[in-house]
């Protein structure tokens, strides 16, 4: 190890966080090769099983019928950053190891600029961190026992997860100054001779964005860093950088139900007469005041939120639409807080003069997508392609006599998550590829579809009940929503 470079506690460590993490140069380069490793897994590991502990945080909500969703404060930011640190430490400890034994993988490289971050970063950084340190280069190596060490080469140790290196050249104000320039790529060359890995991942791929997180640049300089022996290790490993970020441990689904929840107490109040005055309310009012109140109660949105309407008559050709009695309302709202990402979409209906309730056409078409929604629940089974999935429920969903379409996607630390597409809204034949990826329990998913039904009250105009709910797989593979899913309109009278 180059004497140069050392491992170092961080400022944002504290003395309980670094105690076993540091390792001295003279261990390191004292540190015999690893012999190879013996054998592979007899049979591959269950997908049920990767995450055992702390099931009971997931098990499914139960809510009175009736009670409206109500809004659920978000702790200050700073038990913010304590709980997703919790997350983040579940995920290294509890997920990583697991894929990489599953995957056979011996050490995975993760390689990054500033603002030219690997899809991955934020499934591995801390909460305090915002953005990659000049270059900061990740490395993990699964040990004989199955653990994983993790090295940071540049950067900070993401709240003691990692063990940090930093450089001990003459520095003006400080003991040990940025990793910079070869010194970088000497200790990672350094690192990986000592470890000898037989192969080594890199987040490379034509697929999948979330495994394709090495830059065009940054590839060039690592592999001249990791010179010919070890480029020739290399092996593509899509599965590794995709199942870690989809794989979600069964403690976040607490906060996330609650962020939910918030979602449809929001959701609830603009399709009221709280927002919404008949004959005065455009579509662009509701959609502006969705995205001001989760601003106002410390969310941001991940899209512009859509809100329009459909109805019996004639719709403006451009504009916003001014809505009128009679109208059935939609949104798509997607919203995000503490790296966790929802995607919503529900209705409402203004109500005519002397109507207590929705004509019995929508009604019907409400029931046809939540029945949709059940149809392709039943066909999630864990092991089967998101083109299986998608074949298998648009089967079932046309001997029922529904029309509809299926575009469900996962969801998590981004919108549109990593794993397993059921279908696009234009492509209900399968998703080459993306549809190819296994659905796996413990993950979430965005369950949106529609169902296209002739409304008699419309002379047989037909309308589209277009919805999307959150669900999760269990640690077992069970469906559950991860609130609850609409079956109601929204009402403004």
């Amino acid at each position: 190890m180059n004497a140069s470079c050392r491992p170092r506690s961080t400022p944002e460590k504290s003395a309980a966080e670094e105690r076993g993490r540091t390792e001295s140069v003279s261990r390191l380069a004292a540190r015999t090769p690893r012999p190879p490793f013996a054998a592979l897994l007899a049979g591959a590991l269950s997908c049920a099983s990767l995450l055992p502990a702390g099931a009971g945080a997931q098990a499914p909500a139960v809510l009175p019928e009736g009670v409206p969703a109500r809004i659920q404060p978000l702790p200050s930011l700073r038990q913010q950053a304590e709980e997703q640190q919790e997350w983040l430490r579940l995920r290294l400890e509890r997920v990583l190891p697991r894929l990489m034994t599953e995957y056979d993988v011996r050490m995975w490289i993760l390689s990054m600029r500033e603002y030219a971050e690997d899809p991955v970063f934020d499934a591995i950084k801390s909460p305090t961190t915002f953005a990659a340190r000049r270059r900061s280069i990740y490395v993990f190596t699964r040990q004989e026992d199955g653990s994983v060490e993790r090295l940071a080469l540049g950067g900070t140790s993401q709240g003691g997860l990692f063990t940090a290196y930093r450089s001990t050249r003459p520095a003006p104000t400080r003991e040990t100054v940025e990793l910079w320039g070869s010194e970088q790529w000497t200790l990672l060359r350094e690192v990986v001779e000592d470890r000898d890995p037989e192969n080594i991942v890199l987040n490379i791929d034509p697929v999948w964005a979330f495994s394709d997180g090495l830059h065009a640049g940054e590839r060039e300089a690592l592999e001249e860093g990791l010179g010919a022996e070890y480029v020739a290790r290399v092996k593509r490993e899509p599965r590794l950088a995709m199942n870690y970020i989809a794989l979600r441990p069964p403690e976040m689904m607490r906060r996330y139900r609650k962020i939910q929840e918030t979602v449809h107490a929001v959701i609830s109040e603009a399709f009221s007469n709280a927002v919404v005055t008949p004959g005065a309310t455009t579509t662009e009012d509701v959609r502006w005041w969705l995205r001001q109140r989760v601003r106002d109660l410390g969310y941001t949105t991940w899209f512009h939120t859509s809100v329009d309407v459909q109805r019996d008559g004639e719709l403006p050709a451009d504009g916003p639409v001014v809505i009128e009695r009679g109208d059935l309302l939609w949104t798509d709202f997607g919203t995000q807080a503490m790296n966790l990402h929802t995607d919503t979409q529900h209705l409402g209906y203004v109500l005519r003069e002397g109507e207590t309730g929705p004509p019995a056409g929508l009604v019907r078409c409400l029931a046809r997508s939540n029945r949709l929604q059940d149809i392709l629940l039943e066909n999630m089974e864990p092991g089967l392609t998101g083109n299986q999935i998608l074949g298998a429920a648009l089967a079932q969903m046309r001997e029922e006599g529904i029309d509809g379409t299926i575009y469900t996607h996962p969801i998590g630390d981004h919108g549109h998550g990593a794993g397993p597409l059921i279908g696009l809204w234009d492509r209900q034949e399968g998703v080459p590829g993306r549809g190819d990826a296994v659905l796996l329990p413990s993950t979430w998913h965005s369950i949106e579809l529609q169902a296209t039904v002739p409304i008699d009250e419309w002379g047989g105009k037909p309308a589209r009940c277009r919805q999307e709910e959150e669900a999760y797989l269990d640690t077992e593979g069970d469906r559950h929503w991860a609130f609850r899913r609409q079956t109601e309109f929204h009402i403004v009278w």
